[in-house]
């Protein structure tokens, strides 16, 4: 048995056998909707299975336009097996125990094993013992012996689990730590024609990457090495993943565009520094949002370029002017604005204005990426971060949730890329995300992180500690002014030590 190409597991099945409800279970949370209704799943959805280190993708009904008739089902059961033999190294093939072997799981059967790939028949509905279970049709299906499960009460969960790591192999192990003469590892990231490829021609000199107006060219992630002359005199060793563009899933046409999304997204957790691009015609879309969000979620610095700027000037050109604007350095500050408008949770990341057909500004992209990969190794002084919090809990108090307000006590850096500060407080759901993005925004410009994501482990009092801080408090003490817990001053003894 030849291991899978990779480590995508795509559940299959005709409609109402249970894959929703399998996928709910090995992802260990609820996701898919789980629906007696023959074709609910409309949009392929996936999960990270973390602890097989896999991606799981509940097809469901892929392609179903709704039409509840026999040939609008086989269509969209037909078109989810090609999915999946396009995009998976696994398939789960889930047919219904109890109501036997129908003639679409015949026809979905005959098209995996024309395909030969890595199949596990999985019988579902197993919950009222082997008597009544469909076992002696499912061997004929031809994938050898079937995994009896109930996806609704877990029955054969590990076998199943079991099975598809053997099928895997195993997980990959982390990412090594980067050293600093690791090459800076750098990707582009965007809508499809923003201009990714053409500044990855600009930057390798060379036209490498095929660049295309028709949108979509670049299918796959390409790596390639290269060297840049930095403002401070050195060679700085790069590598460039310039990624596919990432469309929205909902307007995915294809399982080559649905698995180049992957690939592009993959590429955003392998990355040191991102380059958000951005269509200077456009401005900051919606998809362009969800896209600055995925570079978030992983943690990732981000420098925002906004390509095509030659267009824009040659726009103000033929209207003879910048007027309403007094320059066109006062056009770009209230673009900027307006671009942060919409961009909120990236706080003080660069914005670069380039052109990538004439080359303008482009060398600013790198050097802001190598500024920007020194600050990821900043540590932060205990007490200058203490007396920053302080200051901006201050100059701005949070507003009281259920009559008490959010208190921090202590906090310490605890982690590099990302920035992790852990935070003592007083009570976890007391901070707001409003004033969780104020607090980040406080301490990226104080210690000049901009760009860095900041996150915060929050740390809040139990029950006794509260009840002991009353006790020391006595009746006359504010809610607010309790001392910091006996944990917090053990943490700072322990920072200090080390």
């Amino acid at each position: 048995m030849s291991l899978p190409r990779n480590r995508i597991v795509a559940i299959v099945g005709r409609p109402n056998v249970g894959k929703s409800r399998l996928f709910n279970r090995l992802a260990g949370r609820r996701i898919s909707i789980v629906h007696d209704q023959p074709g609910v799943t409309r949009d392929v959805i996936s999960a990270e299975v973390a602890k097989g280190g896999y991606t799981l993708l509940d097809t469901g009904g892929l392609g179903y336009a709704g039409e509840d008739t026999p040939a609008a089902l086989t269509r969209a059961s037909e078109r989810q097996v090609e999915f999946a033999i396009a995009t998976a190294g696994l398939i789960i093939f889930v047919v219904d125990g109890l109501s036997g072997i129908a003639a679409l799981d015949e026809r979905i059967a005959a098209k995996l094993r024309r395909a030969k790939r890595e199949v596990r028949l999985v019988v579902n509905k197993a919950d009222f013992g082997d008597e009544k279970v469909a076992l002696d049709e499912a061997y004929r299906l031809g994938f050898g012996e079937p995994l009896r499960i109930s996806a609704e009460h877990g029955r054969g969960e590990s076998e199943l689990r079991a099975a598809i790591a053997e099928a895997l192999g195993p997980a990959p192990e982390a990412a090594p730590v980067r050293t600093a003469a690791d090459p800076l590892c750098v990707c582009f990231i965007g809508r499809p024609n923003v201009g990714k490829s053409s500044l990855s021609n600009r930057l390798l000199q060379s036209e490498r990457l095929i660049v295309s107006d028709v949108p979509g060219t670049t299918r796959d992630s390409i790596e390639l090495p290269f060297k840049f002359l930095g403002r401070d005199g050195k060679q700085h060793p790069f590598r460039l993943i310039d990624t596919a563009g990432i469309k929205a899933a909902t307007k995915l046409a294809s399982p080559v565009e649905y698995f180049s999304r992957l690939r592009s997204l993959d590429a955003i957790k392998r990355t040191d520094v991102v380059f958000l691009v951005l269509d200077a015609l456009e401005g900051v879309t919606q998809q362009d949002k969800a896209i600055a969000g995925e570079a978030v979620k992983e943690g990732k610095p981000i420098v925002v370029v906004v390509n095509k700027w030659d267009l824009v000037k040659e726009a103000f050109k033929a209207r003879g002017g910048f007027e309403p604007y007094k320059s066109e350095r006062d056009y770009r500050e209230k673009y900027e604005k307006a671009l942060f408008d919409r961009l909120f949770f990236t706080p003080g990341s660069p914005v670069i204005f380039v052109s990538a057909v004439s080359g303008y500004e482009v060398d600013r992209m790198l050097n802001a990426a190598v500024k920007l990969n020194r600050a990821l190794d900043k540590r932060i002084p205990t007490a200058k971060l203490n007396q920053q919090l302080t200051f901006l809990a201050e100059r701005n108090p949070p507003a009281a949730i259920a009559g008490r307000r959010f208190r921090i006590y202590y906090a310490t850096q605890t982690g590099n890329r990302p920035f992790r500060i852990r935070l003592f407080c007083n009570r976890e759901e007391k901070l707001s995300e409003q004033y969780r993005r104020y607090l980040e925004a406080g301490l990226v410009e104080r210690f000049v992180l901009h760009g860095c994501p900041v996150f915060f482990d929050l740390v809040g009092k139990t029950r006794d500690d509260e009840r002991a801080a009353a006790h020391a408090g006595g009746s006359g003490s504010s809610r607010d002014s309790q001392p910091r817990p006996r944990w917090a001053a053990a943490e700072e003894r322990v920072i200090a030590e080390d």
